[in-house]
């Protein structure tokens, strides 16, 4: 299943580095080429030659131990993977990646990297759940790379809780899992709108809303990780731009909707998460407005309906809109399909704990046409995001058939 596929293991110094060489062994039978690179660490648990042994190619372990002079080999592995699994992942080496620390051949070579990188932390609990380490694990996740959580159970050091390096089978069907899926998007275009949109009120005041963006920048990361030329059209939020990403940065619903029609006729999918003004006040006062005594009024006039503009403009794109409820979710999803003219609806109660605009997670039910309803589980939306993109590919390549 992994044939042709090029992985970099670069192993960091801990007890569980015996899981490592038995994920190589998966991964090579598997069909993968696989090159390892240990830190001094490492080297203290298990020697070179046991990895040598079972990936049937050099072990890297000094930058400076160039074993081919024609090329620089950090820089060279780096260019070479598909993907990089850092396991174990220690603290260390977790930290000194979060700061930017190039010391040895492991983090030179990550710092060099452009592939994905997976991190399998294994680390004591307390460790684990230490302020400094959580700190360097969300840089990380902001930088982009992806984790594979710890496993609880029995620790090498005698306690029982998260911190185990997750078991080298389950790690491969992991890897398995995104090549099969990575290319599900390839030659496709997918334009995604994220975050609030701002409606001025004078030079100092808006109209805004909750969005935190969180659900579209991951739906955005989601399709270039499965091969799509991404197009994120984002109003003002503080979210770095997910890798392979193009981000267009505006500010009113009039110029979300701009941005979006510029690229409607070429796209493929259209995922419309941002949480657009319905309402802009009519006339925008050139300078502050300032207090005065009783009550005050505002005239609103109605911005334009995005998604149902688009739902009339549509010919052969996929258009995907959100519905952020607070009570009788289906029956509202469901109306908004129609009036809009959408092919799916993904609702979710952000009155729901931890499933609201500025949570990690969410939950939600995705309502398509011909009655067709699926929900999903609370979980991170990274995660959530990559599965509503496979579901849905998925769905629309049965249509097609």
């Amino acid at each position: 299943m992994l044939e042709n596929r090029k992985i970099l293991l670069c192993v960091s110094g801990g007890i569980a580095v015996y899981k490592a060489v038995a994920l190589v062994s998966k991964l090579s039978q598997a069909g993968a080429s696989v090159k390892v690179i240990m830190t001094e660490s490492a080297q203290q648990f298990v020697q070179p030659l046991t990895f040598q042994v079972m990936s049937r190619n050099d072990v890297y372990t000094d930058t400076f131990d160039e074993k081919d002079s024609s090329v620089i080999a950090h820089i060279d592995l780096a260019d070479w993977a598909d993907l990089i699994i850092v396991a174990p992942g220690t603290a260390n080496v977790i930290g000194k990646l979060a700061n930017g620390i190039g010391d040895d051949m492991v983090t030179t070579t990550l710092l060099a990297a452009t592939a994905p990188i997976w991190i399998a932390p294994a680390m004591n609990v307390h460790m684990y759940d230490h302020a400094a380490v959580k700190r360097n694990l969300q840089q990380l996740h902001e930088d982009g790379i992806r984790f594979i959580e710890p496993s609880e159970g029995f620790l090498a050091c005698g306690y029982v809780g998260k911190g185990r390096l997750e078991e080298p089978e389950k790690i491969t069907e992991l890897v398995k899992d995104y090549f099969t899926r990575e290319h599900k998007l390839s030659g496709k275009k997918v334009v995604v709108t994220a975050g609030p949109t701002r409606e001025r009120i004078d030079p100092v005041r808006f109209l805004t809303n909750f969005s935190s963006g969180k659900m579209g920048y991951a739906m955005a990361g989601a399709a270039a990780e499965m091969g799509a030329e991404t197009i994120l059209i984002s109003g003002p939020v503080s979210l770095p731009v997910p890798s392979g990403v193009t981000r267009i940065q505006v500010e009113s619903a009039e110029d979300m909707l701009k941005a979006v029609e510029a690229h409607f006729d070429t796209a493929n999918y259209v995922v419309k998460t941002a949480a657009v003004a319905d309402y802009r006040p009519k006339a925008i006062a050139n300078q502050k407005m300032k207090k005065q005594e009783g009550g005050s009024t505002i005239e609103l006039e109605r911005t334009v309906d995005i998604l149902k503009q688009l739902g009339q403009q549509k010919k052969n794109q996929v258009l995907i809109g959100f519905a952020a409820e607070t009570n009788d979710v289906s029956k509202y999803a469901k109306e908004k399909l129609t009036r809009k003219n959408a092919d799916y609806i993904i609702a979710n109660d952000v009155s729901e704990a931890q499933a609201g605009f500025e949570s990690d997670t969410n939950r939600v039910t995705v309502f398509g046409k011909n009655d067709f309803e699926q929900a999903f589980d609370m979980m991170p939306k990274q995660q959530l995001a990559r599965q509503l993109f496979e579901m849905i590919t998925d769905k629309e390549e049965s249509y097609d058939s």
